[in-house]
This record gives structure tokens, sequence and C-alpha cells, in this order.
């Protein structure tokens, strides 16, 4: 690997790491499609779809771990839906990277591509404003909040994301969580989730560690990065980044599924 390939790889994790650290998400929504089309654009060898859910899977550990260190203060982690949700999308994400070894590369993109859709048709669909809602007056479901992260976590271990492009718009709509706690907690969430989809996809042996180790770096220092500005951001305006963002990503990603 030559040092323009490891600059490319680098800025390409940096960017998807910044936006993770500001949207709440691990950053394989963006990761994912810009690993597989970036690379070859400059004449690099393509990475297959069982390597680079396995280089996801690595990357967003370190990079949720990143963004929650960012998040820290402020109040906005809840701890109860912390709990609830991680357990349930951890035990999802084990059977999911496990499981990803028996499918094809078709099959996991296509998979990459129901997910991305499912999470942009929710990010798009009108919400009840609850942001001016006290932070330690917020209830949800527990049994709901648990079932749903339990199916998010077997199609994202699959693809090596932390679930976190899925659980932002599921604790948004549907758990009508506020926005800087949903970002705060979902980073959390993911980084749980992401330590199983390590060790699936560890254990199968789908991770290419060099490029994966690029990656990771750029993400350290860039998730933080995201975290401080979304802060200082309007929830609305974080809202309209994040659906766009998901919505490009699952356009490209059926683009090329259907060619």
């Amino acid at each position: 690997m030559d040092i323009f390939h490891m600059l490319l790889l680098f800025v390409v994790g940096f960017i998807g790491s910044f936006l993770s650290g500001m949207l709440g998400i691990g950053g394989a929504i963006v990761k994912y499609p810009l690993l597989l089309l970036i690379p070859p654009l400059f004449g690099f060898h393509t990475l297959t779809a069982h390597e680079i859910s396995g280089i996801s899977a690595l990357d967003v550990l370190f990079v949720s771990l990143a963004g929650v260190i960012g998040f820290r203060n402020g109040g906005y982690l809840n701890k109860s839906l912390i709990i609830t949700m991680g357990i349930s999308v951890t035990i999802g994400t084990l059977i999911g990277s496990f499981g990803s070894l028996q499918l094809s590369e078709a099959q996991i993109n296509i998979v990459y591509g129901i997910l991305a859709l499912l999470a942009a048709i929710m990010m798009f669909i009108p919400k009840t404003q609850i942001d001016d809602m006290p932070l330690d007056e917020v209830i949800y479901s527990k049994p709901l909040a648990a079932s749903l992260a339990f199916i998010v976590g077997i199609g994202s271990g699959i693809v090596g994301a932390g679930g976190g492009f899925l659980l932002v718009p599921i604790m948004l709509l549907i758990l009508r969580i506020p926005t800087r706690m949903t970002i705060a907690s979902s980073l959390a969430i993911t980084f749980i989730s992401s330590i199983a989809g390590s060790i699936g996809k560890i254990s199968t042996g789908q991770i290419e560690y060099l490029t994966a180790s690029i990656v990771i770096i750029a993400g350290i220092l860039a998730a933080p990065l995201g975290a401080r500005i979304s802060k200082n951001m309007n929830t609305k305006t974080l809202q309209g980044l994040l659906a766009v963002l998901i919505l490009g990503t699952a356009v490209k990603i059926w683009v090329d599924i259907l060619k």
C-alpha cells in the first residue's frame, strides 16, 4: 500500500467519522459506500463487501467511543435507554455478524441497501417537536425499545455497522426521544453493539487490519470534533443533515445493486 492510498483511506475515515460524531451515527452508513466506491476510482483494488463490513465493525467500535467521550458532559446520555437498547442490539449484532459469513457479497450489499432505505424513510416522516422537554422527564416503552434494537442489531451485524443510522430515526420517531439525547445515547448504544460486531468479524476472519488501522486513526481524531460542533447546532439542522445523508447513501447503493 503506497502513501497516496493510505492518505485516501485517511480522508475517507476522517469525513465519515466527523459526520458520525456530529449526527450520532457510528459512521458505517457513510464509510461503507465510500470504501466500496472511492478506492477503485483512483486505481486501487476494490475491497470486498466482507472486508468492508469487517473494517466498519472495528472502526465503529473506536469512533463511537470517541463520540461518546465528546458528549460525556451535559446530561444527554440516558443510562436507562443505553442499557435497555444496548443489551438487545448486542444480542442481535452477535447473531448478524457471525451469520454474515454465510452470505454472498451481493447479499450483504442488499442488506445494507434495505437498512439505509428504511432509515431514510423514517427520517423524512414528520416528527412532533419534543426537544423542549426537560431531559429528566423523558419516558419511553422499554419492551418496544428492546425489540427494535434487537432487529436493528441483526441487520447492522451483517454489514458491520453499529446501527446508529437506524437507531437515531427510531429513537426520534417511534420512541420520541429529544434530538440531542438521541444523538448522544445512540453513540453509546452503537459502541456497545460494535463490541459484539467486532468479535464476530474478527472470529470469522473478515477484517483487513492495515486498512482498518488507517480508518480508525482518522476516526479517533474526527469524531470528537463532530460531537463538539453538534452541541452548538440547531436540532432541526442536525435532523435535516442526517436525513439527506442517509437518503443519498440509500439511493447510491440501490443504483449500484440494480445495475
